[in-house]
């Protein structure tokens, strides 16, 4: 008789993971199910159900060949429950099992599911990350602003990365300041690795055209890896062929191309196939064989060691009421076309369609392109975060909430970034080649052709005035208004009337 069941979740293939360490092989057995209720609880990417299901599978086989016996549930399997709760009961029923041992799950939704669940469930940490919720809590204890820069500062000292006799390697914390540089088309730019199907991937690919068809997406060239080795193969190349120009164009965006020097493995690493502090190292290490300038791996360090870590310490110290706020009181349905692409803007154009063929863009594509616009046409924050969560395959609410509330939206009123991310049209000029073949003229500020980032930049403003103004960072934005004739003022909020009515 199975003494205990071991339960291992779609974004936890990891071997040491703390359930399976407790765990026995030689007596209990691991559970693992592609349930409904977990498909479905956002109307996910059709890419990211495969990933996640592909990736389970391997996972599954893995498990086995390193000795463990696994009761796995496939989505079409007639006896496969809706939920992991109603796996959990059946599984315990079938072999007797005494008590399930699981990780702590990463969203408060299936957190609170499984405390509701008629199992004996015990609960251990999930230590996969290099700062522990109750590590977080204690630096945010007493502070009136949790600001990432200074909890990165504090992780760096705890992990030795880029740190020499106590100082920031290079006198430097941040190298941001050197990593804006805009790409040129004539760039070589590596592509990440592409991964051929096996016969697993083969079978979830049909399962998925089958049973998911009207899911947002593409599913054609499915080339994400699947299991950790494939994974890891995917660092290697990306450490040693597109990190050392990595912080340079980190923050650029080229029409045509998808992922410029990116690493991509946002979606290996939330799912556990990688480890952060892991990938961290590899970073740090060519940076010390000469491999990569500093710029470029501080840069990439910060995004796992500081912003990944950072976003996971808010979530968890925030609870499950932090997806309710709406500081900026935004109320707009979010416009069909982020769900299509089909837009003549084309920066949300090439964005939206990138994400729609590859379930992927890259940070500044997400916050100061769909993000920006959302928050400048006042889109009700809740749907924001319904269409990231849905169309990344990286995403977990986790991970997705707090950069989409507090950063993007700032719905939180500042929690996890110090102000709005509004922009007119000028940045994303600067930052791409996007502008030059819009329909719209990002330098005309007003009026039938305008770029209509910059009427809404300023309607903005003004439409949140009371709740933005007094913003040490915001300030000049409205002294810049001020100085503003009155006709150019009216021009700005008829042409942002004009585009608000047009979505």
């Amino acid at each position: 008789m199975v003494k205990r069941l071991v339960l291992v979740l779609g974004d936890q293939l990891t071997m040491d993971l703390s359930a399976l360490r407790e765990a026995d092989r030689s007596r209990d057995a691991v559970v693992m199910a592609e349930v409904h209720d977990e498909a479905s609880y956002a109307w996910h990417h059709k890419k990211k159900i495969a990933f996640i299901f592909s990736a389970m599978r391997h996972f599954a086989e893995a498990l086995r060949d390193d000795g463990w016996e696994v009761l796995y549930s496939r989505y079409d399997d007639a006896e496969t429950g809706r939920s992991i709760c109603a796996e959990l009961m059946r599984r315990t029923r079938e072999t007797g099992a005494e008590e399930v041992l699981a990780t702590r799950c990463g969203e408060w939704r299936l957190r609170e599911a499984l405390e509701n669940c008629p199992v004996k469930i015990r609960v251990l940490p999930d230590d996969r990350f290099i700062a522990s919720a109750e590590e977080f809590a204690g630096w945010a204890e007493g502070r009136k602003q949790l600001r990432m820069e200074y909890f990165y500062r504090e992780m760096r000292r705890k992990t030795g990365l880029l740190m020499e006799d106590g100082e920031p390697e290079g006198g430097e914390w941040n190298y941001d300041k050197e990593n804006r540089k805009p790409a040129e088309p004539d760039l070589f730019m590596p592509k990440p690795m592409r991964h051929a199907h096996d016969d697993i991937t083969e079978e979830v690919l049909a399962l998925v055209r089958r049973e998911f068809a009207e899911n947002p997406g593409d599913l054609n060239d499915f080339w994400f890896a699947v299991d950790r080795r494939g994974a890891r193969r995917a660092a290697s190349k990306f450490m040693k062929e597109a990190l050392p120009r990595f912080g340079d164009y980190q923050d650029a965006m080229l029409t045509g191309e998808d992922f410029l020097y990116h690493s991509v493995l946002s979606v290996y690493l939330n799912a556990g196939l990688l480890d952060p502090l892991e990938l961290c190292a590899q970073a740090a290490a060519a940076y010390a064989a000469g491999d990569a300038p500093l710029n470029a791996v501080e840069g990439y360090i910060r995004q796992i060691l500081g912003w990944r870590e950072f976003v996971r310490g808010v979530y968890d110290l925030k609870g499950p009421e932090y997806g309710e706020g709406n500081f900026l009181g935004a109320e707009r349905d979010l416009p069909d076309f982020y769900w299509t692409g089909e837009t003549e803007m084309a920066c949300l154009r090439e964005a939206i369609g990138q994400t729609l063929r590859e379930g992927y863009a890259h940070h500044i594509q997400r916050l100061m392109v769909t993000g920006t616009f959302a928050l400048l046409a006042g889109v009700r924050p809740q749907a924001v975060h319904e269409w990231y969560l849905a169309i990344y395959a990286d995403a977990y609410e986790w991970v997705e909430l707090p950069n989409t509330f507090g950063m993007s939206q700032f719905a939180d009123g500042g929690v996890v970034g110090s102000k709005p991310y509004a922009a007119s049209g000028v940045y994303i000029d600067r930052m791409s080649d996007h502008c030059a073949g819009c329909k719209y003229d990002v330098k005309q500020k007003t009026g039938e052709g305008a770029c209509p980032f910059n009427p809404l930049y300023w309607d903005f403003l003004i439409r949140n005035r009371a709740k933005l103004e007094d913003n040490p960072r915001m300030g000049q934005m409205y002294r810049t208004w001020e100085r503003m004739d009155e006709d150019r003022q009216e021009a700005s909020l008829d042409s942002a009337r004009a585009v608000l009515a047009g979505l």
